[in-house]
């Protein structure tokens, strides 16, 4: 049964991290993992000429991107967020949208080589409605990838999650989990043609990795 999403109350949730995550100082980086330096980079996505990044950020992977000569667009639910991330990176030709992004992308009419999300909205929406969403706004053979927290043993599906501890006003998502073949299935039940899904350990043991999901149109 979906879980009843309030965007108004999610957006709220965003800005406040918005005030404290976005640090103007920090410099463009790309990569996968929670760990700097660990793990793949932006080889995942092929050689695309246009990317779509889902739940952008701080805008800091995107930015990375549009350096290197890509046309780069991305969605943030944070009004906040957007306005500081464009000022931040405008100059480097990237686009920073506001917006829910399953209402973005099923107005969006444009197509992408690559659309992938870091910790970000493939983590925070339905997938069953995400997907082919996703799926529609990709060239022919054009790649999805993402990566998040791999499911905790036993936990799947929605689970709320709180922001700011547990005392003061009540701000909460609702973050989706699933086993690997889980995502797998997902995807090629939105028309994905391949989908592959792991979790990439980290590099301490015992220490918590990251599920790494890759799929092409």
């Amino acid at each position: 049964m979906p879980v009843p999403h309030d965007i108004a109350a999610e957006t709220e949730l965003w800005d406040t991290y918005a005030a404290t995550a976005f640090d103007p100082d920090a410099e463009p980086v790309f990569h996968w993992t929670q760990y700097a330096g660990h793990g793949p980079g932006p080889e995942l996505l092929g050689n695309p000429g246009s990317v779509l990044e889902l739940g952008c950020g701080t805008g800091r992977a995107l930015a990375c991107l549009a350096g290197s000569g890509v046309k780069a667009r991305g969605i943030d639910l944070s009004p906040v967020m957007v306005d500081k991330v464009t000022e931040r990176w405008g100059h480097t030709g990237a686009e920073f949208v506001c917006g829910e992004v399953l209402d973005v992308l099923a107005e969006d009419t444009r197509t992408y080589d690559s659309a992938y999300s870091i910790f970000g909205c493939a983590w925070f929406t339905d997938p069953s409605r995400l997907f082919p969403l996703v799926r529609e706004r990709l060239t022919p053979g054009g790649r999805f990838v993402f990566s998040q927290p791999p499911a905790i043993p036993g936990a799947y599906g929605p689970q709320g999650m709180y922001k700011g501890g547990f005392a003061g006003k009540a701000m909460f998502t609702y973050r989706y989990s699933y086993k690997p073949a889980v995502w797998e299935r997902h995807l090629l039940r939105a028309g994905f043609t391949t989908a592959e899904a792991c979790v990439l350990d980290a590099p301490k043991p015992g220490h918590i990795g990251t599920l790494l999901v890759t799929a092409r149109a």
